[in-house]
C-alpha cells in the first residue's frame, strides 16, 4: 500500500516536471517567433524610410495633387518648299472641379450660354461628383478668354492645340486629318504620327484631403514637347494645279471622280496626288455630298469611309491601253518583237473562240511594231502576247514587281487583282496583253512604267523627305530603296522613243505641247459589269522624252459623252504640263524656221 502510494506520488511529480519542460519550451518557441518578427518589421521599417523614402514621397504627394495634361503642338507638314499644308491652331479645353465650385447655378449658365450645349448635358458634368470633369475641348481661344473673365471659382480653362489646315480641300486625302486627341486618322496624319505627335505636359496643383486646391501653394508643370515638323515631296504648285485641271475636266465630263497623279520618275517623289472630289479637312466629318440628312448613321459612316478614300492607291482598276507600255517592254526584253516585225490588224482577232476587236472597228491594215502601239492596235498586242507565253508574261509580272505592293508610304495600299497562273488560258493572255481581266491601283501602274522609262530601276513612291525638330535641326531622313535592272537600258530606250511617236505621231497627239518632247499613252477601260457602258478615260504622259524628269497619269472615271483617252484625257495632261515644266525648270526646246519648213511642206 505504501509503495503503490509513493510510486503515484512520483508519477504526479514526473507529470508536473514535464508540463513544465513542455510550456517552457513554448514560451521559448513564442519568446523567438515575437523576436524575429520584430527584427523583420525594423529591417522592413528601416528599408521603407532609407532605401524607398523617395518613392512613397512622390506616391504621398501625388495623393495631394490634381493633374491636367498639357497637349503638345503636332508638327507642321510642309510641302517640298517650305509651304505649310498642316499646323496648329489655338484652342482652349475646359474643365469643373466639383468641390472646388462655389456656385452651380451660375457655372452652368455661363458654360450653357459661351459653348453653346444643353443645360441639360452643361449641368450633367457640372454635377457629376469627380475629381475633374471635362465640359468642352476644342474651344475657340475667343470662347475660353471670354469664360475665363467671369472668374468662376472651380472652372478651369487650359489652352490647347487643334489642328488646321491652311488650304481646306488641298490634298485631303493625301494628308489626311487628326482626331479629337490629336492623333493621326487617315493619310500622312496618320502614317507619320510617331514623328508629328509631340510628348504632353503636365499641371500638378496641391489639394487638401477634400480635393480642395490649397490657395497659394502654387503648381508644378511638365513642360509638353513638340512634335517635329514633317517635309514632303509634294509640291503645292503643282498640286493647284492638278487640282484645277481635274475639277475642270470633271465638270465639263460630268464625271464621277477624276484622279492625277505627278510623279518624278526617277526617284519616285510624289508631285502631287489629286482625287477629284476631294473633302474640306477642317470639317472632315462633313459629307461632300449635296443631300446627306436622310442618311442612318451606318450609311453616313459608309459614305464618310468612300468620301476619304484615296483612289490613286486604295481602289484597283482595269488600266486597258496604258498598259500596252508593259506588254511592248516583256516583248522586247524577251526578243519576242522587233520594230520593223510586220502585223495585220482586219478590225478584231479570233484567239480560241472568242473573236476580240480592235477599237478601229475597220481595222488599221498592215503595220508594224511601231505603227502599232501608235496606233494603239489591240490585235498587235494579242499577237505579242501569244507569243511571249502566259508562264513567261507571269514572270515578267513578277520581274516589273505588279505582284507587290509599291509600298508607298500611305495606307491603306491595294493589291493588284490577277488570274492565277494556271488558270491563264490563251484568251485571258490575250486581254492581260492590252490591260483588261485584271486590276492594279493607279499609283502601281505609275511606279511600273517609271521604272521602264527611267532606265529600268523600280522605285519606291514616297512623299515623306524629312523631319526637323523645333530648332530646324533635320532629325530623319527617309531612304527608299530601289530595285535595278528589271529591263534593261536598250528596252528603257526603244519604250522612250515608242511612247514619244505616240505623241508626236499617233493615238496621244492630243497630247502634245509645241516646244517640248512629250511621251506617252491613251487608255479607254470599262468597268464590270461591262452591260454598264461605264468607262474610264485616261492617259499616261512624261517628260522630256528623252530623258523624263516628270510623269502624269490623268484617270477620268465615267465620263458623259466622248469618252476615248485620246480626246479627253490626252489634252488634260497637255494643259497639266503647260503650266508644270516651265515651272520645273525644264526648257522649251528651240523651233527652228527650217524646221517649221520641215514639218509643214
Amino acid at each position: 500500500m505504501f509503495q503503490q502510494k509513493m510510486q503515484e506520488e512520483e508519477e504526479n511529480r514526473f507529470c508536473i516536471y514535464r508540463n513544465k519542460t513542455f510550456n517552457r519550451r513554448k514560451i521559448m518557441i513564442i519568446f523567438v517567433a515575437v523576436l524575429l518578427l520584430m527584427v523583420f518589421l525594423m529591417g522592413r521599417l528601416v528599408y521603407l524610410m532609407i532605401f524607398c523614402s523617395e518613392y512613397y514621397g512622390v506616391r504621398a504627394e501625388n495623393l495631394h495633387e490634381r493633374e491636367r495634361d498639357i497637349k503638345a503642338a503636332r508638327g507642321n507638314i510642309y510641302d517640298r518648299n517650305g509651304v505649310v499644308l498642316a499646323e496648329n491652331k489655338t484652342v482652349c479645353t475646359i474643365s469643373v472641379i466639383h468641390s472646388q465650385i462655389e456656385d452651380p447655378e451660375k457655372v452652368i449658365a455661363v458654360l450653357t450660354k459661351e459653348l453653346g450645349m444643353s443645360e441639360e448635358t452643361v449641368r450633367k458634368r457640372v454635377e457629376k461628383v469627380s475629381s475633374i470633369e471635362r465640359i468642352k475641348t476644342n474651344v475657340e481661344k475667343e470662347t475660353g478668354d471670354a469664360i475665363r473673365s467671369y472668374e468662376l471659382a472651380g472652372v478651369k480653362i487650359d489652352e490647347d492645340y487643334k489642328r488646321y489646315y491652311p488650304y481646306n480641300e488641298l490634298a485631303s486625302k493625301v494628308i489626311g486629318f487628326t482626331g479629337g486627341d490629336n492623333q493621326g486618322i487617315i493619310g500622312i496624319e496618320v502614317k507619320y504620327d510617331e514623328y508629328l505627335e509631340g510628348i504632353n505636359g503636365k499641371i500638378l496643383t496641391l489639394t487638401d484631403a477634400r480635393g480642395v486646391e490649397i490657395k497659394n501653394a502654387g503648381e508644378r508643370r511638365s513642360e509638353p514637347v513638340e512634335g517635329d515638323d514633317l517635309y514632303l515631296s509634294l509640291d503645292y504648285n503643282i498640286q493647284m494645279y492638278a487640282a484645277q485641271a481635274a475639277v475642270k475636266v470633271r465638270e465639263e465630263k460630268q464625271a464621277d471622280s477624276v484622279s492625277i497623279l505627278v510623279m518624278n520618275p526617277q526617284n519616285g517623289e510624289i508631285l502631287a496626288m489629286v482625287n477629284e472630289p476631294e473633302f474640306n479637312l477642317n470639317e472632315p466629318f462633313a459629307l461632300n455630298t449635296e443631300n446627306d440628312t436622310e442618311l442612318s448613321e451606318e450609311e453616313k459612316q459608309d459614305a464618310l469611309n468612300k468620301m476619304w478614300r484615296n483612289q490613286c492607291i486604295n481602289d484597283t482598276y482595269e488600266p486597258g491601253s496604258t498598259f500596252k507600255i508593259i506588254t511592248a517592254s516583256a516583248a522586247l526584253e524577251e526578243g519576242k518583237v522587233s520594230l520593223s516585225d510586220q502585223f495585220n490588224c482586219p478590225g478584231y482577232k479570233i484567239v480560241e473562240d472568242r473573236r476580240i476587236r480592235c477599237h478601229k472597228v475597220g481595222g488599221h491594215g498592215a503595220e508594224d511594231f511601231t505603227h502599232g502601239i501608235m496606233n494603239s492596235c489591240n490585235p498587235v498586242f494579242i499577237e505579242i502576247g501569244l507569243r511571249i507565253g502566259s508562264d513567261r508574261f507571269c514572270d515578267y509580272f513578277e520581274q516589273f514587281g505588279l505582284l507587290s505592293r509599291t509600298n508607298i508610304d500611305l495606307p491603306g495600299e491595294a493589291s493588284t487583282i490577277m488570274h492565277k497562273r494556271e488558270n491563264i488560258g490563251q484568251v485571258e493572255l490575250a486581254t492581260m496583253s492590252f490591260g483588261q481581266s485584271f486590276q492594279i491601283t493607279p499609283i502601281q501602274l505609275a511606279t511600273t512604267v517609271s521604272s521602264i522609262i527611267n532606265g529600268g530601276n523600280r522605285v519606291t513612291p514616297h512623299l515623306g523627305v524629312e523631319t526637323k525638330n523645333a530648332e530646324g535641326e533635320v532629325t530623319h531622313t527617309f531612304v527608299y530603296g530601289q530595285k535595278e535592272h528589271i529591263v534593261s537600258e536598250e528596252t528603257s530606250t526603244t519604250m522612250r522613243y515608242l511612247l514619244e511617236k505616240v505623241v508626236s505621231e499617233g493615238s496621244g497627239k492630243n497630247a502634245a505641247l509645241e516646244g517640248f518632247s512629250i511621251g506617252g499613252k491613251t487608255a479607254t477601260s470599262q468597268t464590270l459589269p461591262r452591260s454598264e457602258k461605264r468607262y474610264i478615260s485616261s492617259f499616261l504622259g512624261f517628260a522630256p522624252a528623252d530623258d523624263p524628269q516628270v510623269l502624269a497619269l490623268i484617270i477620268i472615271n465615267n465620263p458623259q459623252g466622248v469618252y476615248y483617252g485620246g480626246t479627253i484625257a490626252a489634252p488634260v495632261c497637255r494643259d497639266l504640263f503647260s503650266n508644270i515644266l516651265p515651272y520645273l525648270g525644264i526648257e522649251q526646246a528651240l523651233v527652228t524656221e527650217d524646221a517649221e519648213i520641215q514639218e509643214n511642206p
